[in-house]
């Protein structure tokens, strides 16, 4: 069946937090954004077009906040855009966490999408998570962006590209930038635009 109605979908990742500038992988551990990342995100300039569209949140802290600080503080919360949940390994840093496990940790990543840290779901789980939502989006036609998380970012495109997270995605997503994606009305994704930078 042709893929016909197309909605844009664009995706922001949150401000910085104090976890963030630490390297520590935050999951569902509900850190506010630092002050410095509230600084950075009042520079971001967000283009016109995309101030008319339908805002979205997850319910963490450091999704609300951004989303307040451009002007969307009545955002829906949306429980599927919920970051990762990286279970015992919360509050860890990657480095560290390769350092102790050695070969344990390289065969884990080696799984891509079925990637799992104890206690924690994967990105296929994540990707079966968002797809009542996106399917919300795609039915409801409205074009929309999303304040969510890096791992947000990157189920979404990994589904529009068929990337299957072993090793490096086909295009680096840059920090500061918005990613535009084409959600058909079947739920499925294109890219449109990636790194629109969001720096004046």
């Amino acid at each position: 069946m042709a893929r016909t109605t197309q909605t844009e979908l664009v995706l922001l990742r949150h401000g910085p937090t104090d976890w963030n500038a630490e390297g520590r992988i935050q999951g569902r551990s509900d850190r506010p954004l630092s002050s410095e990342g509230r600084a950075r995100v009042r520079e971001w300039r967000i283009p016109p077009a995309f101030q008319d569209y339908d805002w979205a949140t997850s319910p963490l802290r450091r999704a609300r906040e951004t989303a307040a600080l451009l002007g969307h503080e009545d955002a829906e919360i949306v429980p599927e855009l919920i970051e990762t949940d990286w279970g015992r390994w919360e509050g860890e840093r990657l480095g560290e966490l390769r350092a102790r496990l050695g070969e344990t940790m390289a065969a884990n990543e080696a799984r891509g999408l079925d990637f799992r840290a104890p206690g924690g779901e994967s990105p296929r789980d994540l990707q079966t998570r968002l797809a009542p939502w996106l399917n919300r989006v795609a039915a409801g036609g409205n074009p929309a962006v999303a304040v969510a998380h890096k791992g947000i970012t990157r189920a979404i495109y990994a589904l529009a590209t068929g990337w299957d997270l072993r090793g490096k995605p086909p295009d680096k997503l840059l920090p500061d930038c918005a990613h535009a994606f084409q959600l058909a009305s079947d739920g499925s994704l294109d890219v449109a635009r990636l790194n629109l930078t969001l720096l004046p």
